[in-house]
């Protein structure tokens, strides 16, 4: 396999099907339009994310989009497999984030500009133009309004010796559609609660104020347990190259009652498993807020992947002061491992894989959301020189001298950890899961005892070391040294910084792996290898220290040419046993006369996936995209 086939889509790609046929029979009606509109607003919202990823996305999209909604899918697969030549077998990356003529250091000088006027840069995006030698940067909010507002928009800044300007109306005609469906989604919530929550993010894609999301983001805590779980807004850090800048996403989806007790049993036990935790007491918030931990069945999820599990809110103090929510993405997990084929295990592993796989990551889901993103403390200085710790007291576990950094006013964990800051938390979160999934109150949580405990927590261990190497390696880019997905470098790192009791050789050379799990010392050096890195990330997290922190980071995320590992020779073998991602199917919400909502399915087949995209979006929207298009072309 070359190093350029594993960006192309494979014409094998599995594609498998997002089953919610049963969770939405149990909605009433209203709730069924709740999830309609809701739904319709998500999909809508979610276009933006083709704005996001390259300039050309949105002009490809609508291409795509005319030609499959033209004719029947299937009309158009005979036409094409008629005479036209066509068989039926046959560098970092781009985003939309910053203009083309950004650089590293335009970055960074936004970054501190925005800690100065204490913003955050989830809603925006970055435009540099110069005039006569002189640069100005652009900071872009996303809103329906477009004109400037004296208390959220700014013409002239002068920082640092540059130039800068605050403007809103990025996205604008998205976000009025999205905007419009969640007005229409209040009319059918449960409680004022949901509709409190509606109407602060109506105000916040209406205004482009981040402040108003935080506050719907308040009220979506305080919904607890609802029928219907939605969260929508610029969410997730990850493709941002700063770092720091959410991109759109939106979710609707329906509880599975039965994994929901599960998860609210954990929780109750949350307080108990903190302190097993191996960072000392003033390192772990002054209060566990108790959360709502969920397991849904996913009905509409829009944005650039569909996860398995979430913890959001991601604002550091709505996080730290008011609490959370947990979701488990229930009917994700068994569509994920559907008809997956294992490689580098010996078969009495991949025997064990296959019948605790589901099992076992949804008891790793569980860990990794509400104890592994729910713990641990950021240090912090407050404006009035306070400290949220015991500054005369507290001394750092690594070197037993007093605490000497901390995150100073106008400071957020993404501010201060930027490029690596996504997979060095999803790291933290992963050990956490695993040095909690020894647990055997934990384990009896989830209805595990006895050999099958021991068996589920073999398989949570061997399943992610498996993964550091036959999913991690393909987000590699050698010639640029970079990892280009935040869990897949997290798990790489895992698995490096546990090679005591993993054993990777290579049986045939140049073709095939080996990946041994001795499953004797995981309860020893396993654990204790896991605690050791485990307090050094929350240590390096809690006091902001990322000179530190991407030290070690960066010497677990290389892959060595020589040695007992070599994974940059290793990475080719890897890449020729890749696996095609498996792409969902979504059904469709139909909103039929008499306002009784249907559900409409589909196969899971290339045509199932194809008609399902058609039918989210109305034609209509070609010309919103290739205006947005035609808006931002001089900057790319």
């Amino acid at each position: 396999m070359s190093d350029t086939d594993h960006f192309v889509i494979q014409n094998n790609q599995p594609v498998v099907e997002l089953d919610c046929t049963t969770a939405f029979k149990g909605l009433t009606s209203a709730e069924k339009l709740y999830a309609h509109y809701l739904s319709q607003a998500s999909w809508n919202g979610g276009l933006t994310v083709l704005v996001q990823t390259s300039p050309e996305s949105p002009l490809v999209f609508v291409l795509l989009h005319k030609l499959f909604s033209a004719q029947p899918i299937s009309e158009l697969k005979k036409a094409a497999l008629g005479d036209h030549g066509v068989s039926a077998d046959e560098f970092q990356g781009v985003t939309t984030y910053f203009s083309s003529n950004c650089t590293l250091e335009d970055a960074n000088l936004v970054t501190q500009l925005l800690k100065h006027k204490n913003m955050e840069a989830y809603n925006s995006r970055v435009f540099k133009t110069v005039e006569k030698g002189i640069p100005t940067y652009e900071i872009r909010l996303a809103s329906v309004e477009m004109e400037g507002d004296a208390d959220i928009t700014q013409k002239d800044i002068d920082y640092m010796g540059n130039r800068f300007q605050i403007t809103r109306g990025d996205y604008s005609k998205l976000l009025e559609r999205v905007v419009q469906y969640l007005a229409k989604a209040k009319d059918y919530v449960a409680n004022g609660t949901e509709c409190k929550m509606l109407e602060h993010y109506i105000q916040s894609f209406t205004h482009g104020k981040l402040s108003e999301h935080k506050d719907g983001s308040r009220f979506w805590i305080k919904n607890k347990s609802p029928v219907v779980e939605t969260y929508i807004g610029f969410i997730e850090t990850y493709r941002d190259p700063s770092g720091m800048r959410g991109e759109f996403e939106g979710f609707v989806a329906m509880v599975n009652k039965e994994m929901s007790a599960k998860f609210a049993r954990l929780v109750e036990q949350a307080v108990v498993l903190l302190p097993e935790l191996p960072w000392p007491k003033g390192f772990e918030k002054d209060k566990f807020l108790l959360p709502d931990f969920t397991s849904l069945d996913v009905l509409t999820f829009s944005g650039s992947g569909v996860p398995a599990g979430i913890n959001i809110p991601n604002y550091d103090e709505i996080r730290q002061n008011e609490g959370f929510k947990n979701v488990s993405l229930g009917n994700v997990i068994p569509a994920a491992y559907k008809n997956s084929v294992i490689s580098f295990l010996s078969e009495e592993d991949k025997d064990l894989l296959i019948k605790y796989r589901v099992q076992a990551f949804e008891l790793q889901v569980g860990l990794h959301e509400l104890l592994g993103h729910g713990s641990g403390k950021l240090l912090r200085k407050h404006k009035d020189g306070q400290y949220n710790f015991d500054h005369a007291k507290l001394t750092n576990p690594l070197d037993g001298e007093p605490i000497k950094l901390w995150y100073e006013d106008g400071d957020t964990y993404d501010s201060k950890f930027t490029t690596i800051g996504s997979s060095y938390e999803e790291c933290r979160a992963e050990c956490v899961g695993l040095f909690l999934s020894l647990n055997k109150d934990v384990l009896r949580i989830f209805g595990f005892e006895g050999k099958e405990a021991e068996d589920i927590t073999y398989v949570n261990w061997l399943s992610l070391l498996h993964q550091g190497v036959s999913k991690s390696l393909e987000t590699y880019e050698p010639s640029t040294k970079t990892w280009l997905q935040a869990h897949s470098q997290a798990r790489y790192v895992i698995l490096e910084a546990d090679d005591d009791f993993v054993t990777i050789t290579e049986t045939v050379k140049e073709k095939d792996l080996l990946i041994t799990v001795d499953r004797s010392k995981i309860a020893s050096v396993g654990q204790k290898a896991i605690s050791d890195f485990l307090l050094k990330l929350q240590v390096y997290k809690s006091t902001g220290d990322i000179a530190a922190a991407k030290t070690m980071y960066s010497k677990y995320s290389e892959l060595p040419h020589e040695g007992p590992y070599p994974w940059d020779k290793w990475r080719d073998i890897v890449l020729a046993h890749k696996q095609p991602r498996k792409m969902f199917v979504q059904s469709n919400t139909i909103l039929q006369k008499g306002n009784d909502v249907t559900l409409k399915t589909y196969e899971a087949t290339y045509e199932g996936l194809i008609q399902s995209w058609v039918d989210h979006f109305q034609s209509d929207m070609y010309v919103i995209l290739e205006e947005l298009w035609e808006k931002d072309q001089k900057y790319f």
